[in-house]
């Protein structure tokens, strides 16, 4: 940032001076030293108390929410309760007139025993470690942010709820509720997943996801004496799989996963389950699907003598960028500008919790987190100097939504599909 850059007023700047890049990565890298996989409910319990004491350096009140229930098919295909952790969440200024929404996870997708445990220095600026960009970076710049913008005098007109759950890795199943009370009633909601690209480019409209899971249940037989009487629930199965990848399309790719079941060589098998992965493009293609799901599995039933039982479904709702999105990112592109930054999105196949919020009609951009890159892997890695770059953005961004919101209008919240 230049300071004499005309579009940055002095009020701006002496907010944007307050950010603390040292503070910012020293929070990154200890938040970064603690396993919190989705299922390491210690490592998360201890991220939670530490992102506790962070955020409640700011006005407001941080509290823990328990998690919903949610549950999952096993391989027996019994239903099963899967334990998640606690979401943390703070309230600042609730009865102001505008309010925004800002979201991270504080999970990782690294286990309690993956061999990717510790920090180093990929290169000079930028460091190698687990969750420092997915993402505890963005975690980091989006407590520098509110802490800057809380030093404007605009401040005391802008509430906002802060929500860091423990799940998004794994679809959100446990924070899916919280999620859509908080953005009720919200301006705009901002998400700090890293940016799609080193450079610093943001996502733009968003693929949807879906997970389903498929019991087969047939009939044993011995396969020598009578294999006429089995009815074979691997084959029909895996003739799903076959009908299913015979209807994915550009805007419907369609990822059969894994089949569990079978048993002896001289057993007709009588059970299996089928996991697959749907990313449609669209709304209008993600309900085409589910419409002519149950007819395609009473067919295969049908065709083969077993039963089929569905699990599962839309997780997260595609994301378009209609007429309300399209102003926030206007308003995230004039502040990156203005800050001498990268202002670009592309559209993506991946998903992540902005999903969730679009669908509750609130404009959001979900890539406000740090740069870096390689993630979900052991090469991810932090670009340093973006902890500075991204709470700077943010802070703007904070402070011209409450000097202007969004501007004249309401956004049009109507699908785009």
């Amino acid at each position: 940032m230049k300071p004499e850059d005309p579009a940055i007023t002095a009020e701006q700047a002496a907010m944007l001076a307050a950010i603390g890049p040292a503070r910012m990565l020293d929070r990154a890298l200890a938040w970064s030293a603690i396993n919190s996989g989705t299922g390491n409910l210690d490592g998360l319990a201890h991220q939670a108390e530490l992102l506790a004491a962070c955020f409640g350096e700011l006005p407001g009140e941080v509290r823990m929410e328990d998690p919903a229930p949610v549950s999952a098919i096993d391989a027996a295909g019994r239903e099963i309760a899967l334990q998640r952790g606690q979401h943390l969440v703070l309230s600042v200024r609730p009865d102001a007139a505008r309010r925004v929404l800002l979201t991270g996870h504080m999970d990782t997708v690294f286990p309690a025993d993956h061999p990717f445990q510790t920090i180093r220095e990929r290169e000079r600026g930028v460091l190698n470690g687990p969750g420092l960009a997915d993402m505890k970076g963005g975690i980091a710049v989006m407590a520098e942010a509110l802490l800057a913008f809380e030093r404007s005098p605009l401040a005391p007109t802008l509430g906002y709820d802060v929500m860091i759950n423990s799940d998004e890795e794994v679809g959100s199943q446990s924070s899916a509720p919280l999620i859509a009370r908080l953005a009720a009633g919200k301006l705009a909601a901002l998400t700090y997943e890293p940016a799609t690209m080193p450079d610093g480019t943001m996502a733009g409209a968003r693929g949807g996801s879906g997970n389903y899971s498929v019991i087969v249940t047939g009939r044993s037989a011995h396969a020598g004496r009578n294999p006429q009487d089995g009815r074979n629930a691997l084959v029909a199965a895996s003739d799903l799989v076959l009908r299913l990848k015979a209807m994915q399309t550009a805007d419907l790719p369609i990822n059969p996963a894994k089949i569990d079941g079978g048993s002896a060589n001289n057993v007709v098998p009588d059970h299996a389950v089928l996991r697959f992965n749907i990313r449609p493009k669209s709304r209008k293609v993600a309900e085409a699907f589910e419409a002519s799901l149950p007819d395609l599995l009473n067919a295969v039933a049908a065709q083969h003598g077993v039963e089929m039982h569905l699990n599962g479904g839309i997780s997260r709702p595609p994301k378009p960028v209609d007429s309300g999105a399209a102003r926030l990112f206007a308003l995230v592109d004039e502040s990156a500008r203005a800050l001498g930054l990268v202002a670009a999105r592309r559209d993506t196949g991946g998903v992540c919790d902005g999903n969730s919020i679009a669908a509750c009609g609130v404009p959001v951009v979900d890539t406000m987190g740090v740069r870096g890159g390689a993630i979900h892997s052991a090469d991810e890695y932090l670009i340093v100097e973006s902890l500075a770059e991204r709470a700077q953005l943010s802070a703007l961004v904070l402070h011209r939504l409450a000097q202007h919101g969004l501007g004249d209008g309401a956004p049009d919240l109507s699908e785009n599909a």
